[in-house]
């Protein structure tokens, strides 16, 4: 039964990636121009691997998720996202990312914390460190590249 609850879990995961891959798909097509389709391809394909890497999950034994502790810059905390627009700038394009992966870790957390079956909860820790990976990396490039330009 475990197991296919847990088949059901990244099914989940999988259709919230396929939700970021056509998120960003959308957004290329409203981008005013090419850096910025660029920049939103690169997500879109970020998207794609993490499909693979869920994909890949489901062949891996959960006992061998391993925690990892990753740093939380907390830039999300003071950032407020716009609406999505064709006029948006790169600065918002990031918060729009940064935020969106930190929903999504949000949410495997929570599932973390309902859960009482120690197989599923590795599987939602293991979700949740990928989103905070991501959400990590998006901040890092505000905070170099937007932060530090001001």
């Amino acid at each position: 039964m475990i197991e296919k609850e847990l088949l059901k879990i990244i099914d989940f995961a999988i259709e919230r990636e396929k939700e970021a891959v056509e998120f960003y798909q959308n957004l290329q097509k409203m981008a005013d121009f090419s850096s910025k389709k660029e920049m939103l391809h690169e997500f879109e394909l970020m998207e794609m691997g993490h499909i693979k890497t869920l994909e890949n999950l489901k062949k891996e034994e959960i006992e061998d998720i391993k925690p990892e502790n990753i740093q939380d810059l907390h830039l999300s905390d003071y950032l407020v996202s716009a609406p999505a627009s064709e006029d948006m700038s790169y600065q918002n394009i990031l918060i729009i990312a940064i935020k969106k992966e930190e929903k999504a870790c949000r949410l495997y957390t929570d599932l973390v914390n309902r859960q009482k079956d120690e197989k599923i909860k590795k599987l939602f820790q293991k979700l949740a460190q990928e989103e905070a990976k991501h959400k990590q990396h998006f901040e890092k490039i505000y905070e170099d590249e937007i932060l530090n330009n001001n």
